[in-house]
């Protein structure tokens, strides 16, 4: 399971003061474990985001968003909702932000961050990637993520070292990951986002928090004495 943390709501605002039509699309996998995307939560940032006059135009919750058939099947049904508004809020881990943003001619802005476990996670199949940074930047890069798709992780654009036909000087068979989030912004009409301040980089939410070592994953194999389970006390 993705393990994810709630974006705080004053953020996920800052997206909407001249967007005021929102989207909310919920994946029911692994926020839901989490307790991050559930009904109560996700209720008071739509309460949240209406007192600050933003409208919210539909909601849909999708079992995991990370599967673009199943995305791609449910979001049909609800075109005219998802297309009234401005921009689509996210509540999910980075690769269902990602499977979102690749299937949907809007911006899409994120709900949670995804944290960081300290091992590998299972992922549905597919070009998304998320490295569980602990702090979700893609409302600002078009839905993709530039610590995956640079080749360097960097996060205030291109290095410099673009080849003539828009490839990685690292890789010439792989593409500029920040000549891709152009490109997605251009496409639709958002070149003005890369104009926005990013946040700083804290690094400290790459580490994996220490309240979350003690959910119910984690005593499987550690008592609550922090002693390996099994183990006796002297």
């Amino acid at each position: 399971m993705i393990l994810t943390s709630r974006k705080k709501s004053k953020e996920i605002i800052k997206w909407c003061e001249d967007d005021k039509r929102l989207f909310v699309l919920i994946c029911g996998g692994c926020p839901a474990g989490a307790e991050t995307a559930d009904p109560v939560g996700a209720g008071k940032l739509k309460e949240a985001l209406t007192q600050k006059g933003v409208e919210i135009t539909g909601e849909l919750t999708v079992d995991f968003l990370c599967n673009r058939a199943l995305l791609g099947e449910r979001l049909g049904r609800h075109a005219e909702e998802l297309y009234a508004a401005d921009r689509v809020l996210v509540l999910a881990c980075g690769v269902g932000v990602q499977a979102t943003a690749s299937m949907v001619e809007l911006p899409v802005v994120p709900g949670l961050d995804t944290v960081n476990r300290g091992g590998i996670h299972a992922k549905w199949p597919s070009e998304e990637r998320c490295q569980a940074c602990g702090e979700c930047v893609i409302a600002w890069t078009g839905g993709i993520c530039p610590k995956t798709t640079c080749s360097k992780g960097l996060l205030n654009g291109a290095c410099g070292g673009t080849t003539d036909d828009g490839n990685c000087e690292v890789s010439d068979e792989r593409p500029c990951g920040w000549k891709l989030i152009y490109d997605r912004l251009k496409e639709l009409g958002r070149e003005s986002d890369l104009l926005k301040e990013m946040p700083l980089n804290k690094y400290t939410k790459w580490e994996f928090p220490n309240e979350l070592r003690t959910t119910t994953r984690w005593a499987l194999e550690v008592d609550e004495y922090g002693d390996p389970a099994g183990a006796q006390a002297e």
